[in-house]
């Protein structure tokens, strides 16, 4: 009889066998399609090797998408359902059997697609690294056994990430500087950091022979950021320098060493960042659910429209004591529903800055996007999208009780969604009085030929002012990269354009980048500057 020895030999052989067996099938990527009833799931199985990159979109209302081991342990949400579309990637952090489960939050139809894994690439060799300019750093390389970080790592793990530094620079820091230090510990091939000070994907440095990465900024000591570090991201030769990019999404994740997550609550270590926050950012008394302050009433539509030719979600918000009736109302569009409802919890803020009567009761509209792809097409000025907002939007809005008079209606958004609000206000100044930008992405330009960028605001230059006033900010971070003009510079030149034009403007910067810790904190004391009127008061 076999021995117990060579059976389990011979099971390990034909797992074995099985796994490289479903790897080969799989190599072809998967395409599924299903229905789910509400709460219900179904998963579909993934071999992969140590190091596989895999992207992939599911399609589907409300579906979310969780990545889980062979003992049918969750290691990531890949996908919260927020869009009807949503994009994915992830890297296998170890060979084996996974899988990729579906999730249902209603009953409903997925489609789940995912190319072919591609396989871990070579380390690429590093250059070396010139000396820290950290102090902590040079003295630890200066001691007697620098390749032994274990009590340098306790040190951080006390102290938390990043390192800060104010004082014993060479050279010395500038009034209101300190040096920002972030790390990470025990990477084999590369690091890098996402959000940091210098709006790029920066690698960090390997340090000497330790297993120390690091990365160094002098940046103000008003400096709030989040950002995520990214270890041994997928050397992905054969793709595009912009697909190449992404795939540092693929091991993102938040700072093991910073105690201090954004959110507080993460689903887990890849669906969050860390905060830093120097000691003079500024704070925001707004921004926590407040005991004893009534709560206003957020409700969930389904428009759809004719000009876009499809559907979204539309959530309307009243806060206590809102009356359609009353003169002094004040009215919120906003673009990127996701974005305002969570990351900037809009309803919190407007709910305390009642209670507090720094503002006037007030109702808001947050405009979802069917998906990423939708966002990209709808925002950037889009005809389409501004008849949309004015023919049917505001109209539908007016019909549940929404309204309010032009120079109290602000319509507000960040990123592309602070461009779209620019846009569509100056379309239609008969519905909106007021812009609120956060980070506009003002570069944007059409994907034409001999297109130049900042389009919108060559576009004011040529028109006639409209009654619309413009709050804008940017981020010290937002710089343009390779020559090119980035948020910074392209928010700077509108506002210099719109005030040569005779608009009522606005303009504010802060040490940050592009970034919701940093929009959430700015958004209360934004919106009561620019519902102010020349001479102070607020409506």
């Amino acid at each position: 009889m076999p021995t117990v020895k060579a059976f389990l030999r011979r099971a390990m052989g034909v797992l074995l066998l099985t796994l490289v067996g479903e790897h080969a099938a799989w190599a072809q990527g998967l395409d599924a399609q299903d229905r789910l009833p509400a709460q219900q799931a179904r998963g579909h199985a993934l071999p992969l090797q140590a190091g596989d990159y895999v992207r992939g979109t599911l399609q589907g209302r409300g579906m979310r998408l969780v990545l889980l081991d062979a003992s049918g342990q969750r290691q990531r949400v890949l996908a919260r359902g927020v869009h009807e579309e949503q994009g994915f990637m992830f890297a296998a952090e170890r060979s084996g059997a996974y899988t990729l489960q579906v999730r249902a939050a209603q009953a409903g139809s997925y489609r789940l697609q995912v190319d072919a894994p591609i396989p871990a690439q070579a380390a690429v060799p590093q250059a070396q690294a010139p000396a820290p300019e950290s102090p902590r750093l040079r003295a630890w390389m200066a001691g007697p056994q620098p390749e032994h970080s274990a009590p340098f790592w306790q040190a951080v793990q006390a102290e938390g990430a990043p390192l800060v530094e104010c004082e014993g620079l060479q050279p010395a820091l500038a009034a209101g500087e300190c040096l920002v230090t972030f790390v990470w510990r025990g990477a084999q091939r590369n690091v890098r950091l996402m959000g940091g000070p210098s709006n790029d994907h920066d690698a960090l440095q390997r340090l000497g022979q330790t297993d120390i990465w690091y990365r160094s900024y002098r940046v103000p000591t008003s400096t709030r950021l989040s950002y995520q570090l990214a270890p041994d991201v997928p050397e992905l030769p054969t793709l595009s320098p912009t697909e190449r990019r992404r795939a540092i999404l693929a091991t993102a994740q938040r700072d093991p060493l910073n105690p201090r997550s954004f959110p507080a609550q993460p689903l887990d270590r890849f669906n969050a960042a860390s905060l830093l926050e120097l000691p003079q950012a500024p704070a925001s008394p707004w921004l926590a659910v407040r005991s004893g302050v009534p709560r206003g009433a957020l409700q969930a539509h389904r428009l759809a429209s004719q000009h876009l030719c499809n559907e979204r979600d539309i959530h309307l918000y009243r806060s206590a004591g809102y009356r359609s009736d009353n003169p002094q109302r004040v009215l919120l569009v906003l673009f990127d529903a996701d974005r305002y409802l969570d990351e900037v919890p809009v309803p919190t803020l407007l709910d305390n800055l009642v209670a507090d009567g720094k503002l006037a009761p007030v109702a808001a509209v947050f405009i979802a996007n069917p998906s990423g792809r939708t966002r990209s097409a709808e925002l950037p000025p889009n005809p389409a999208m501004a008849a949309f907002v004015a023919q049917e939007l505001m109209p539908w809005a007016a019909r549940q009780g929404l309204s309010a008079a032009p120079r109290r209606t602000v319509i507000a958004g960040a990123s592309y969604g602070g461009l779209a609000a620019a846009w569509v206000a100056l379309q239609h100044p008969e519905w909106f009085g007021r812009v609120l930008s956060q980070s506009g992405s003002f570069w944007w330009a059409p994907a034409m030929a001999g297109e130049e960028p900042e389009w919108l605001t060559r576009q004011l230059a040529q028109q006639p002012v409209r009654p619309v006033r413009m709050l804008l900010e940017a981020g010290l971070f937002e710089s343009g990269r390779a020559g090119q003009a980035g948020i910074l510079e392209t928010n700077r030149h509108l506002r210099d354009v719109l005030r040569a034009k005779g608009y009522s403007v606005l303009y504010r910067e802060h040490a940050a980048g592009h970034d919701n810790a940093h929009w959430r904190v700015r958004f209360a004391p934004a919106l009561l500057d620019l519902l102010q009127d020349e001479a102070g008061q607020r409506p």
